[in-house]
């Protein structure tokens, strides 16, 4: 007897791509972060950011958390939903600390992780 892999929806796909491509830039932010901090621009409004070292460990570790999570996802494994679910809820309250220097850019992540949380919990149907 042979027993089929599930193959993941096209709207599980999309919230596993939105995920590698957050993670990813993540990231690539953090490693910037902690080996060129002077790359980072900050408008006269500031960011709420403390050390930039920290920061970029920080954005290092979610990013590949992040991108684990979106492999998660196109596996059809259960805990990849329920963590991408909570990391998406985490990315858009974060997005808080950004807003007063990038406001469109937060504002991009922040409808991009809403449409995330909203797929994987209402549309986790996996085909078989």
């Amino acid at each position: 007897m042979v027993t089929r892999q599930p193959i993941p929806s096209g709207w599980a796909v999309f919230a596993g791509i939105i995920l590698l491509i957050n993670g990813t830039f993540n990231a690539i932010y953090g490693l910037v972060a902690l080996f060129n901090p002077s790359a980072i621009t900050v408008t006269g409004q500031g960011v709420i950011v403390w050390d930039f070292k920290t920061w970029g460990w920080i954005l290092l570790a979610i990013g590949i958390v992040q991108i684990a999570v979106s492999l998660g996802l196109f596996a059809v494994q259960g805990w990849a939903r329920w963590v991408a679910i909570v990391i998406a809820g985490l990315s858009a309250v974060s997005q808080a600390a950004f807003f007063t220097t990038y406001p469109l850019w937060s504002l991009l992540v922040i409808l991009l992780d809403i449409v995330v949380i909203w797929q994987l919990s209402m549309h986790w149907q996996p085909e078989t």
